[in-house]
């Protein structure tokens, strides 16, 4: 079973079409995203972390919002798949369904404070994808991989046994609060909500929508 990044789940055995770079130029723009992020990163940084000259970043780019697009994509790409190892050994053996989800928020929420730049670079993400439509298909179709990849997390099964209803339903609420978690927790950790918290308060909300009788 996949388990890739929860929030955008960008998934290497899918066919998403990436902007046409840096592969071909071997940079390797994480180290300087997690440092600075989009609005501070600049092509020389990028070219000091890869060793690449900024005339033949230039040349190959033609623009430096060319250039960060196609870098913050590898910057998300890299940090996916290093959560998508955390998330994989989420909870213990033996542990009941309640156990397990709440070990999945622990999981996650570790990682907004251990990967907070990159957290942040998926909020810019967003942002910059308004002017790219690489970008946006980009975005769309991991937010599509995500939901499911989520949705078969919490049934405990295989992605392909995971229909669209199911994937839209669960999947995608799931998604959301992920999504507005790593909110609170990029602007104010001290208040945001922990593990235990994130559960006793959807206990608290499933009145609203429990079925009447």
């Amino acid at each position: 079973m996949s388990r890739r990044n929860p929030v955008l789940q960008l998934a290497s055995r899918t066919n998403v079409v990436k902007p046409h770079g840096l592969a071909s130029c071997s940079l390797e723009p994480g180290a300087a995203w997690r440092k600075k992020g989009w609005a501070r990163i600049t092509v020389r940084d990028i070219a000091a972390a890869s060793g690449v000259s900024m005339a033949a970043i230039g040349y190959r780019f033609g623009s430096r919002e060319a250039l960060l697009t196609s870098a913050l994509i590898e910057a998300i790409d890299e940090w996916g798949t290093r959560l998508g190892r955390t998330l994989s050994a989420y909870g213990s053996e033996g542990a009941s369904a309640a156990e397990h989800y709440e070990a999945l928020w622990a999981a996650v929420i570790g990682s907004f404070t251990e990967d907070r730049t990159l957290w942040l670079a998926t909020l810019e993400a967003l942002v910059q994808a308004e002017h790219s439509d690489d970008l946006r298909r980009y975005l769309a179709t991991g937010q599509a991989q995500g939901r499911r990849g989520l949705a078969a997390l919490l049934r405990g099964t295989s992605e392909d046994d995971i229909d669209d209803a199911t994937a839209r339903s669960p999947g995608s609420t799931q998604l959301a609060l992920f999504t507005g978690l790593m909110t609170q927790w990029l602007t104010d950790p001290d208040q945001a909500s922990r593990a235990p918290k994130v559960v006793s308060g959807l206990r608290a909300l499933t009145h609203l929508v429990r079925s009447e009788v």
